[in-house]
């Protein structure tokens, strides 16, 4: 799961109960760097919203490895 503020809080209405959603920025996820999330529409119109985070390197190395035990057991196996 990952934790997003939306940048302008109008966008949440924006979001339909069909939308497929796309995060765009995952490969380049970094501290105090916003991501897009691009909603796709079932009508297939589509909008880009502005979405913030808090997390710091260690948690979205967490996140990029599925998990903090995927980091951990990763650190001991080496």
């Amino acid at each position: 799961m990952l934790a997003l503020t939306f940048d302008n809080k109008a966008d949440y209405d924006k979001i339909k109960e069909d939308d497929v959603i796309d995060i765009v920025g995952l490969s380049t996820f970094a501290p105090g760097v916003s991501l897009t999330v691009v909603l796709h529409h079932s009508d297939e119109s589509t909008h880009e919203i502005k979405v913030n985070h808090t997390y710091n390197e260690q948690q979205i190395e967490w996140f990029k490895a599925g998990g903090a035990l995927n980091v951990i057991r990763a650190e001991f196996a080496k």
